[in-house]
């Protein structure tokens, strides 16, 4: 079985790109691969999923919304790095998550890597 390590950088509202990164993830585990998601920079805002949709306001909907759906897929626990233990995303968030420290070895230990 390969295994494929996906990493976010998008914000939960930036773009389409965020929907289409998170809809492949959850093909790519539905046919077998193991995946695992580690969430950087803006992408911390997906773990937010108290928030509403407003399409006035928001040119796509919500990208963590998906991220809930995670535990369906076995893409749980959601992967965060060490440093952002305390960012407010993180401490709120009702999502599993294994902190990690991103390093060479960690992306060693798989077989692909997927940035997004």
């Amino acid at each position: 079985m390969k295994s494929v390590l996906v990493i976010l950088t998008q914000a939960n509202f930036n773009s389409l790109q965020v929907h289409e990164s998170l809809s492949a993830t959850m093909v790519l585990a539905t046919f077998g691969c193991e995946v695992k998601v580690l969430l950087q920079d803006a992408a911390l805002s997906l773990l937010k999923s108290e928030l509403e949709f407003n399409q006035i306001k928001h040119a796509f909907k919500l990208a963590s919304n998906m991220v809930d759906s995670f535990e369906f897929y076995d893409l749980t626990p959601v992967l965060v790095e060490n440093k952002d233990k305390n960012n407010p995303f993180v401490t709120d968030s009702q999502q599993e998550i294994e902190f990690i420290q991103f390093n060479r070895e960690l992306i060693q230990s798989f077989d692909h890597v997927l940035c997004w």
